[in-house]
Order: C-alpha cells, then structure tokens, then sequence
C-alpha cells in the first residue's frame, strides 16, 4: 500500500513547496520576505501573507533576468528592504525561476552588506511533496541559529507523518478528487443536535492546523455550549511546543475557549495534529461515546480511535469530502474560504457550521 500511494500520479492541483516555505518563514517571525521571481509567483498567498503582518516583495523577474540573471536587483532589494522597514530578521525565497538561472542568493545577501540576519530557501515548486519547502526553511533557520537541531528533528518528524496522513487519507490518496461541498450544514447540525436531545454521549475533538484553529476551535466552542457535560473535549493546543507563532496562535486560542467555559484536555500542539491519534485513541478507550465531532484535519485520526461512533468532520478542504466518507465519516462539511478568514486574527472566528448549531439549538428551546 505504502508503495502504491508514493507512485501515485495526482492530476488535481496540489500545494506549492515555496508557498510551504513562505508561512514556515512568517512562524519563524520574518518580518519581510523576498520572493525572487515574477511578480506574479504566489500571489495570492503573497498578499494572504501581508494579513499576517509580513511584507512580502519581489524582485519581479522579466524575461531579461531569465537571461542574464537577477543577483543585482535582488541585492538593491536587500537594501531597500532594510531601510523602508528595518526588519529583526528577513529572508529570501527562491522560486521556480531563480533556481532554474541559478542566482546565487547567498552571495547577493553578502554583498548586501546588512547587520541582520537574512534566511535563505532555496526552494523551487517541483518536488512531490510541498512538506520540503518546510524542512528547507527549518534547515535554513537552523544554519542561523534561530531554532536548534532537537526542534529540527522534531519538525522533520511531524511532517513525514503529515505527508503520509496525506496520502493515505487525505487530498494526496486518488489521482483525482472533484472538489465537493460536503453536506448542508443544517442537516448536519440537526442530526448532532438530535443525539445530544437525546442524551448521547460524545466527542468533541479541535485537530486544527496552525491559524485554522482560531475558526474551527468556534466549532468545538459551539458543541461544548450546546452538549454541555454530555461531551468530552479534546484539543490540540499547548502551546509549549512549535515555532513561535504557533505557539501564541494555540496560546490565544486556548484563552478563548477558557473564556467561553470550554473545559478541554490536551492532545498535542498546533504542529502536531498528523500525531495527535494517539492520545485520541487513550482517552476514547476509557469511555463508551456515541458520537464524534471532529474540527480541522479529520483524516489524521485513524478510524480505530472512533469505533462504533456517529462521526461528524469539520473540514476545509472541498477535495477532503470523498476521502472522509471512504473512511466511514457519516457526516462531512466543508467550511469554506475559512483560511482567509483566520489570517491575521487573533480571536476566534464565526463558523458556520458553529453558527448553524446555535441558531438551531435556539430555536428548538423556543
């Protein structure tokens, strides 16, 4: 099976290693970001990026630099840069472009004179899996003494994880997904809220990427407030573990919940939801549960945790509706455009899918 899925083709498109590297980069706490390549390379992450607080430029490439190489503007760059925003810590991305002529990004950084620390990605968008953008970035943040070798390795690790859920169960398991909507989320809610009426028993589970969870963590806020002591919540937020904005995205989360009255237990960090199955699985086993409600990356929990369980997944990703369901989910939504929405902020976000249960719990108590 292994062996199947890693020569597996797939046709539909799939997330960019320099895009990977961007977001590695701003939760490294880069403050500028030079993209060296056209103008038009990651554009829409690029501007996603600038909501987060980093200013992400570039060097906008021509036909003429393809030609005879772009070492010196990115080196006026470098310059300009440091005087228009006088960063703490800045960085290049390579390109598909960039490393095709072969800029030498290193020497431009040297020859840019600056009293700060630049990180350099040489990444380019044509390895298989977009997760070695991420280990680039990490290698280059751990060449300049921002992280050490221990959070390396432990990074490594969760992205090889994370590289297999995806394939196994996840928008890299077929050769091509149709992206789908999911089911209507008033369907969905009525049927949770049906069970809780009904006394059931449940899970109430945050397995939330990085910033996602300022949205889906809405979700476990609203099925806390509605099933009250007839659920169990579990998250996926210490905030001891990950590079720093990670760390303070789980730290703002968790105060949020706390302040909504959202008792929870710990399943791991923000980083770490590919692994976060084991301490699903633990606790499961000490209870019987009637149903589950899963928000963020469903598809990382093996099934083997949920038995005999009424499931519930919150996703955002539209080509993730066909995997859940294979895997048995009964009920799958999607929350769409729910990325943008979480970029930038730093208290949680209405869901609709949260929204939807509260309207309905409301109405039925009338």
């Amino acid at each position: 099976m292994a062996s199947e899925v890693q020569n597996l083709t797939i046709l539909h498109p799939r997330p960019s290693s320099i895009v990977a590297a961007l977001y590695t980069l701003r939760d490294l706490g880069a403050e500028v970001v030079i993209l060296h390549g056209p103008s038009g390379c990651c554009f829409k992450h690029a501007r996603l990026l600038e909501e987060d607080g980093v200013r992400v430029l570039t060097t906008a490439l021509d036909e003429a630099g393809f030609v005879f190489g772009g070492q010196q503007p990115l080196t006026a760059l470098l310059k300009k840069a440091n005087e228009l925003f006088h960063p703490k810590l800045m960085a290049i991305s390579g390109t598909c472009s960039s490393m095709i002529i072969g800029d030498d990004l290193h020497q431009a950084v040297l020859n840019a004179e600056l009293d700060i620390p630049v990180l350099e990605v040489e990444v380019h968008a044509g390895y298989r899996d977009n997760t070695k953008g991420v280990i680039l970035t990490l290698e280059a943040a751990r060449d300049k003494g921002i992280i050490d070798e221990t959070e390396l390795e432990r990074q490594k690790n969760l992205l090889e994880k994370a590289t297999l859920v995806e394939k196994l169960y996840g928008a890299a398991s077929s050769e091509y997904l149709a992206p789908e909507r999911g089911d209507l989320k008033y369907e969905a809610a009525a049927r949770l809220l049906h069970l809780i009426r009904q006394g059931k028993k449940g899970l109430n589970i945050l397995n939330a990427k990085k910033e996602t969870a300022y949205m889906f963590a809405d979700i476990t806020a609203a099925v806390a407030e509605v099933a009250g002591d007839q659920v169990d919540t579990l998250a996926n937020l210490d905030e001891q573990v990950g590079l720093p904005k990670v760390r303070r995205d789980a730290a703002n989360v968790a105060r949020d919940l706390k302040e909504r009255k959202v008792q929870f237990k710990l399943i791991g960090g923000l980083d770490e939801y590919p692994v976060t199955g084991v301490a699903v699985e633990k606790l499961a086993s000490e209870k019987h549960y009637d149903f589950a409600v899963i928000s963020g990356v469903p598809h990382a929990l093996p099934v083997s945790a949920l038995q005999g369980m009424e499931i519930f997944s919150i996703t955002n990703g539209p080509r993730q509706v066909k995997p859940l369901r294979d895997l048995g989910h009964q009920h799958v939504t999607v929350e769409l455009d729910l990325h943008p929405k979480t970029m930038g902020v730093t208290t949680l976000v209405e869901s609709e899918f949260g929204a939807t249960l509260r309207a309905l719990n409301k109405a039925k108590a009338n």
